[in-house]
């Protein structure tokens, strides 16, 4: 997680290190009297004292984390259970679906009693452009001339609103690479997942749509990633105004996700410096645990 702490102790030892050389240098030159050299020793005390301070600042802050995690992994059957009562639960990957992250998310819903997911889509990234728009006739002939944002934006929403899907059903032979669940209900959330490479160009544009209206959409979408992935889709998830968890791996991570759905204050949850809302949402008691 961002923490000014650690910017004030580096600044605070750049400043040390520049105060040694003026006193060094204005010492060897013998143009300043002892009271001027005693203001600047005194200068570099406090410096050196102030990035201690922030040093210690950032032992204690490592510290709390750890111990929230450690509190999140022995109390997380009884956190999660019933976040998620019989949801209807949808997950993208934009790329393969990734079996391990997939687990992640399954189990999640699971523990926090919404069953398994209702649909999970995983598209094949980058998008063939040219047999995309070989598809595009009839009422979805204006995406040709609208854009590939605009056709991620109504993709995402009948992801969302099940029923009627005419995107889905005439893109899905040339862009879905694997797919379960049907259409048939609506969704009360859904989870988004990034395993290609990062997007240029049309694919990008396609998949900002994507993600802008489901971030736009009636129910949470929480995109999560794990506290091992190498390049971070964080950024472009909140630029397009979704929430996100950065450790779906850990038990903190899957609480995050879980409490996410069912309605918690969005933000940037996790372990990554990305994490500017803390490592999990507020922890509500549900109805049923009130005055227990």
């Amino acid at each position: 997680m961002f923490d000014l702490r650690y910017h004030v102790a580096s600044l605070a030892a750049v400043f040390v290190a520049l105060l040694i050389g003026i006193l060094v240098g204005v010492a060897m030159s013998g143009k300043v009297d002892d009271a001027e050299k005693q203001a600047l020793k005194s200068d570099v005390r406090r410096l050196n004292a102030e990035v201690e301070a922030a040093g210690e600042g950032r032992a204690n802050f490592t510290r709390e984390q750890a111990s929230i995690r450690a509190f999140v992994k022995n109390a997380y059957p009884s956190l999660i259970a019933g976040r998620l009562p019989e949801k209807r639960i949808g997950v993208i990957f934009a790329g393969t679906a990734d079996a391990g992250v997939r687990q992640d998310i399954e189990r999640t819903i699971a523990d926090a009693g919404a069953g398994t997911p209702t649909r999970m889509r995983a598209l094949n990234v980058p998008i063939d452009v040219d047999a995309v728009g070989g598809k595009l006739n009839g009422d979805l002939r204006q995406y040709r001339d609208a854009g590939l944002d605009e056709l991620g934006r109504a993709l995402a929403n009948e992801f969302v609103e099940g029923g009627d899907t005419p995107a889905w059903s005439a893109l899905t032979s040339v862009f879905v690479e694997e797919k379960s669940g049907s259409f048939r209900r609506p969704l009360d959330g859904v989870v988004v997942v990034r395993t290609a490479d990062p997007q240029k160009g049309e694919t990008n544009l396609f998949l900002s749509g994507l993600y802008s209206a489901l971030a736009d959409a009636d129910v949470p979408t929480i995109a999560v990633e794990t506290s091992g992935d190498e390049t971070s889709a964080v950024r472009a998830w909140s630029e397009a105004g979704l929430s996100t968890v950065d450790d779906v791996d850990a038990p903190a991570g899957r609480l995050a996700l879980a409490l996410l759905l069912s309605g918690s204050p969005g933000g940037s949850y996790g372990v990554k410096k990305s994490a500017g809302d803390g490592i999990v949402p507020p922890i509500e008691p549900l109805p049923a645990q009130v005055g227990g």
